[in-house]
């Protein structure tokens, strides 16, 4: 079983000009304090006549990541205005942002943005789209994109989507949502526990363990748009703690088939598993280094869970983990760089994050001064990270800034949101 914090864890492109001032203002996320830029984004012309603030949206979208920092406005501005620079400036606006959204005969929603430089009085760029009626909110996420990207060389995460399980009583329901938490939809429920989601590179399935259909935890795989699903794994025993390789042909599962809880490589399909640990101890919750090449999991087998690396082709495990006698939940930065893991400290479980390229085995930081988190994951551009933890006596998702200086809670309804996992760049 799976060592958690309780148990042991189509819019088409139409294109605005872009200025040449594009290449010009970009700047190097380093940290928070270092790096917010204020940003006014005021009201877009006619976003009071759709369902959703598309501004609001954008802005929630560029604070959340920890670069931007929004500018208090009532006013409203459009991608056709000539906005007076100096009163922007007056109001220390570093970047202004102006667009609009219409709802077209068909029912789908025409979306323009665009961005200028305050402080050098230039158009930096612009761009529009066309989305269906239900993707107001994905339109208005990728013009935040577009926003992030322009100004700091990056890919933007906000157009991305999350999976989480949401509790209620003994009713557990697998959901996709925006990255933000809304626009939640069901992908799967039950009254058995579901736990474990894990997105497939590409981001067209999710596996998971569910306890439903055989009275048992087995691993299976679903197509998220089709709903189509298939079993990975239904040994004798357990089936759990599933993870994808980078290519997606195959997975990394901890089966109990030849006797206690070992790591096994098994094809996308099920096919063929391969034993990769060999040890009288708890193997679990493996995670794919972006190579492939490795495997990060969790392992008692140095008296408390600890984390561990080993070849993909098997052999010796090395730990990596050094914060304390508990640390569980690996989750590896897209660049390899990175490691987020859950610490327990003082009865505390708080998010930590370690980075592998620094020699120093106690340089390792807590992210958070919470006291129950679980279940970190990256954002696919790094720069974010997604967990869950308690507040209010709920379980809610947070993400936080790598320096852990910006945290902001998802959007929720009345379940507990638990297990969350950042999909990768795609839709």
């Amino acid at each position: 079983m799976l060592m958690n914090r309780r148990t042991f864890s189509a819019a088409t492109a139409l294109g605005l000009a872009v200025g040449s001032a594009q290449a010009q203002f970009r700047v190097e996320i380093s940290g928070v304090g270092a790096t917010q830029i204020p940003i006014a984004i005021p009201r877009f012309r006619d976003e009071d006549k759709v369902p959703h603030a598309v501004s609001a949206i954008i802005r929630a979208d560029l604070e959340r990541i920890g670069v931007f920092r929004g500018i208090d406005t009532v006013a409203l501005l459009d991608e056709t205005s000539q906005p007076n620079m100096a009163e922007w400036r007056s109001k220390t606006a570093d970047l202004l942002v102006g667009g609009s959204v219409m709802r077209l005969a068909d029912g789908r929603f025409d979306l323009r943005a665009k961005l200028w430089d305050v402080v050098r009085n230039k158009e930096l760029g612009g761009q529009a789209f066309v989305v269906a009626p239900g993707d107001l909110r994905v339109g208005a996420h990728r013009l935040a994109d577009y926003i992030y990207e322009l100004v700091t060389g990056e890919k933007g995460v906000f157009a991305t989507r999350i999976a989480f399980v949401d509790r209620k009583g003994r009713n557990h329901v697998l959901r996709v949502a925006d990255s933000d938490g809304e626009n939640a939809q069901l992908l799967i429920g039950s009254n058995d526990p579901i736990i474990s989601p894990a997105w497939s590179p590409l981001g067209k399935e999710l596996a998971f363990v569910s306890f439903q259909e055989r009275q048992k935890a087995v691993v299976y795989a679903q197509v998220v748009a089709t709903g189509a699903r298939r079993e990975i794994a239904a040994f004798r025993g357990s089936n759990s703690a599933p993870a994808w390789s980078p290519d997606g042909g195959s997975l990394a599962v901890t089966l109990t088939r030849d006797g206690g809880s070992q790591l096994y490589i098994i094809g996308s399909n099920g096919e063929n598993p391969r034993r990769i640990t060999n040890s009288p101890s708890i193997d679990t919750e493996a995670v794919f280094t972006p190579d492939g090449k490795n495997l990060l999991f969790v392992s008692d087998r140095g008296g408390g869970p600890q984390i561990y690396r080993t070849a993909v082709s098997g052999g010796p495990a090395t730990r990596v983990s050094f914060t304390g006698n508990y640390n569980i939940s690996p989750a590896i930065s897209p660049d390899g760089r990175y490691l987020a893991y859950i610490s327990r400290q003082g009865g505390a479980f708080r998010v930590y994050l370690a980075d592998l390229t620094n020699p120093d085995p106690g340089s390792a930081r807590a992210l958070t001064d919470s006291s129950d988190d679980e279940s970190p994951s990256f954002a696919p551009n790094g720069r974010l990270i997604l967990y869950a933890t308690r507040s209010q006596g709920r379980d809610v998702l947070m993400t936080t800034t790598l320096d852990g200086k910006v945290k902001s809670k998802l959007a929720s309804t009345t379940g507990d949101y638990r297990e969350p996992v950042w999909g990768p760049f795609g839709r």
